[in-house]
């Protein structure tokens, strides 16, 4: 079933971070939908692509690990700083945008501290991609 395209500035979650992100692509793929450059499943680059969720409560997390045991075991969130090493997925099976798949609504990219993070807003709704 077609799903909206993602777009820059669709909004983004992270199960583990405490407020939404905005997605950045950067426009050289020269690939538009609804004004804004169109992602594709590389776009997932910590810090370039994929932004801070606020505070992190994983404890995969070193840092919410580390904190938590400092106050005696109190789940003690850290500062967001996404760890994403491998592409979204699944991605367009059909549509390639900089010979790529195209990044769908369905899509999701995992975080190397547990965290899921999923598109809650794709930033357009006019254009869909299987």
């Amino acid at each position: 079933m077609p799903q909206p395209l993602v777009v820059n500035g669709a909004q983004l979650q992270c199960i583990f971070g405490a407020m939404p992100s905005n997605l950045v692509v950067t426009p050289e793929k020269r690939v538009t939908a609804g004004g804004q450059p169109a992602a594709n499943i590389m776009d997932f680059k910590p810090n370039v692509n994929i932004m801070p969720f606020g505070m992190c409560t994983s404890m995969a997390n070193p840092a919410v690990s580390a904190a938590t045991a400092a106050a005696q075991g109190v789940l003690t969130p850290q500062p967001c700083i996404p760890v994403t090493t491998s592409p979204w997925v699944p991605g367009s099976p059909t549509v390639l945008i900089g010979n790529q798949p195209a990044l769908n609504q369905g899509s999701s990219l995992m975080c190397t501290w547990a965290g899921k993070i999923s598109v809650v807003n794709p930033g357009q709704m006019t254009v869909t991609v299987p």
